[in-house]
């Protein structure tokens, strides 16, 4: 939810609200199963796109009251980013009143500033958490000149990059790629392997564990 995920609310025809909670994937088989543990484990629905040009997978939650449900486990494990706590916390708020009126005054509300916002970057599903933020925006790379990399990016999150970069114990510096978008990006044996025993004590559960399981066995080629 962090890395790719949106807690939405809107309006139909100005006359009432619409609350939907959607994850959505480039469609592959691996992302299918895993969509659907998520499903059995907290509800939703899984949709697969019909389009042509960029076939896609999404889960979506739109029913209110399993909306609330979902609510008691972000309760119980706060979103960590910037963009998700400003939406959740603006969705709690038009929950509680679901007053239109206050939608349109407050929506605004949503894209929080990172001045105020104070993440727990400490917590103790940090692991399980970054697993998923991995699976979203992680990215490894193979390359035929066998420089091989893993990064993962996100914007307006320089802290929290910076943070990952810690956790990891990667090197090199992360770098502002234009419009507030931060990457950490490394290419070290050393910190590859962390990366890699990170993944196998937390593993990935979509399309992102197949990259994931390629990419080990070109690392341990060298």
């Amino acid at each position: 939810m962090d890395g790719v995920g949106s807690i939405q609310v809107n309006h139909w025809r100005k006359t009432n609200l619409q609350y939907r909670l959607v994850i959505k994937l480039k469609y592959d088989e691996n992302n299918v199963s895993m969509f659907n543990k998520i499903k059995e484990s907290i509800g939703g629905k899984v949709v697969i796109s019909k389009a042509k040009e960029y076939k896609y997978i999404v889960w979506v939650v739109d029913d209110r009251k399993k909306i609330l449900n979902i609510i008691d486990v972000f309760n119980k494990y706060p979103p960590i980013t910037f963009r998700l706590n400003a939406q959740l916390l603006f969705m709690k708020n038009c929950l509680v009143n679901n007053n239109i009126d206050m939608y349109f005054e407050k929506r605004k509300d949503k894209y929080i500033s990172e001045n105020i916002w104070n993440p727990k970057l400490n917590c103790d599903y940090f692991n399980e958490w970054l697993s998923g933020f991995i699976e979203a925006e992680g990215c490894f790379c193979i390359r035929q000149n066998k420089n091989h990399s893993f990064s993962i990016s996100q914007k307006n999150e320089n802290v929290l990059v910076e943070y990952i970069k810690k956790y990891f114990e990667i090197q090199t510096k992360v770098r502002n790629v234009g419009k507030d978008v931060w990457l950490l990006e490394t290419y070290r044996k050393s910190t590859l392997l962390n990366v890699i025993k990170h993944c196998d004590n937390y593993p990935l559960l979509g399309q992102k564990m197949v990259s994931f399981d390629k990419f080990i066995k070109e690392i341990f080629k060298l």
